[in-house]
């Protein structure tokens, strides 16, 4: 793994990432899309990126729930937001969710 705790597993399109301490998997699955695009309140491709560029804390912790759920995370996604995951890991590990989305 990275020196930033982030690594890919590319042929599953799913992020690996430590959060708060323990190594969790991320996946952008078309539920959880679904799910960050209701949650943001936007309807597609276009209109996610551009909000993705403003989040808020509270969509912060939206979007790494969704992914979280989506890589089979679901207790940790449940109780996000009582956990001692940093805001640093959890940008870094949305962003990572969608470079292995990607492909890149």
């Amino acid at each position: 793994m990275p020196e930033n705790g982030i690594g890919w597993n590319g042929a599953r399109g799913e992020a690996v990432a430590v959060l708060a301490g323990i190594e969790r998997r991320l996946c952008l699955t078309l539920g959880a899309l679904a799910e960050i695009e209701t949650a943001l309140g936007v309807s597609g491709v276009e209109g996610l990126a551009a909000r993705m560029r403003s989040l808020s804390a509270r969509d912060l912790t939206a979007v790494l729930a969704a992914l979280l759920r989506g890589g089979g995370e679901g207790a940790l996604a449940e109780g996000l937001d009582r956990s001692a995951v940093s805001p640093v890991e959890a940008a870094e590990a949305v962003a990572a969710a969608f470079v292995a989305a990607s492909g890149d």
